[in-house]
């Protein structure tokens, strides 16, 4: 009789390797490894050899960059969603694209569980169990750090449990900094910057981007174009979303664009520091947002800065496949539609500067907008819209002045 099947979340780091004997003594399931490829690079080099060794019965190794820039980055960026002013979102945008690739797997292989290596303090347990629950409520979790029968509590303790396993790794008593990478960022966590009165040792953090001072002395020109808020071409060359990413993440990078140092608040209730490194996305959002000052009207930037929030928020909050998300994204979707055009910026020590901004749909009028007065706008207009439009405010002060007269 064949034995049940679980896929396990791999990453091939320490934690998911000791996982894969775990589950086998545990559960007494057979391991289906499944790697989901966001843009980790060189990270999943020799992970087949590394999980069969260590006793998977299979990996599955699935790119899904494409998807996550089309169907998940795409959506946030013409939301101009950002948690708490700082945080672009990166692992909290592709842990539901990783868990719908595990249903997939898990599906297809007749899975009964799916596990993850996400820790008990974190938002990625989160994030990873709303979106199983909410797309195969049948197939049951597994959370070995939640799980009273896992006795690890330190990488020693797992380097020690591989070993007694049969599973002699490379792994060392790693003391660096915990750290996520994917197509749209890289986040650091640990080390100094558990204490937030340290300043962060960028010389020694820094992955993807130089610091702003060590940036070049010359600006860089960079001319985008958009059509319906999603990105075409850079520098006249068409490039789809994920290969757009990647080329401004090497723009970015060499100018100091896009380092977050930021200490948010956890869903699980504590705060946490970090920092993050998000050259590409961050260019990218700011481009978008330079073409809708230009195409959006005021009511609707209003509206949809404060659904910017909230997709920002439901994001991070691990809440992808719920109707709140559907709704808000279809409300952003349909501002989408005038947001075609071509912006001009450059690039230099840290900061993105305007250089020109056109579109056919542009709102920008230079009759309206000179101090030489036009046709379309007669001065005298003003004094009726200001009368009526401050009428609450004189009233107010209308009634407090008889109030006080009445005191006397």
């Amino acid at each position: 009789m064949s034995k049940e099947k679980v896929v396990l979340a791999y990453s091939g780091g320490l934690d998911t390797t000791a996982i894969i004997p775990w589950l086998k003594e545990t559960y007494n399931y057979d391991v289906i490894c499944c790697c989901v490829d966001c843009g980790q690079g060189k990270e999943l080099e020799g992970l087949d050899e590394r999980a069969l060794y260590s006793g998977a019965a299979k990996l599955y190794i699935e790119d899904i960059n494409d998807d996550f820039a089309e169907n998940y980055i795409m959506p946030c960026v013409q939301a101009g969603a950002v948690y708490e002013h700082k945080y672009l979102l990166g692992t909290s945008m592709a842990r539901p694209g990783i868990a719908a690739k595990l249903v997939e797997i898990a599906r297809k292989e007749g899975a009964v569980a799916i596990c993850h290596g996400a820790t008990g303090k974190g938002n990625d347990q989160i994030r990873f169990e709303l979106s199983i629950r909410a797309l195969a409520p049948d197939i049951k979790i597994i959370a070995p750090w939640r799980d009273s029968r896992w006795q690890m509590d330190s990488r020693q303790s797992e380097i020690d449990y591989c070993k007694a396993h049969g599973i002699d790794l490379p792994f060392g008593n790693d003391s660096s900094y915990s750290r996520d990478r994917n197509l749209w960022h890289l986040s650091h966590e640990g080390l100094e910057l558990e204490d937030p009165s340290l300043e962060p040792n960028y010389e020694h953090i820094l992955m993807m981007s130089v610091p702003p001072q060590k940036a070049p002395d010359e600006a860089e020109f960079v001319t985008m174009t958009f059509e319906e808020g999603v990105p075409k071409t850079i520098n006249g060359e068409h490039m789809k979303v994920a290969d757009i990413i990647r080329k401004l993440n090497e723009m970015g990078g060499r100018h100091g664009i896009g380092i977050v140092d930021i200490v948010e608040n956890r869903v699980v209730g504590m705060k946490s520091r970090g920092i993050y490194e998000t050259p590409g996305g961050t260019i990218l959002m700011e481009a978008h947002q330079q073409l809708e000052e230009l195409v959006l009207d005021r009511a609707t930037m209003e509206v949809k800065k404060d659904m910017g929030n909230k997709l920002a928020q439901v994001v991070y909050e691990g809440k992808w496949f719920t109707p709140l998300c559907d709704a808000i994204k279809a409300f952003v979707a349909s501002t989408q539609k005038v947001v075609t055009g071509e912006v001009k910026f450059k690039l230099y020590k840290g900061n993105i500067i305007k250089a020109g901004t056109t579109s056919p749909y542009s709102l920008y009028n230079e009759s309206l907008a000179s101090f030489t007065t036009g046709d379309m706008y007669d001065h005298h207009d003003a004094d009726g819209f200001i009368t009526l439009f401050g009428l609450p405010l004189k009233v107010r002060a209308m009634m407090m002045q008889e109030v006080e007269k009445n005191k006397k």
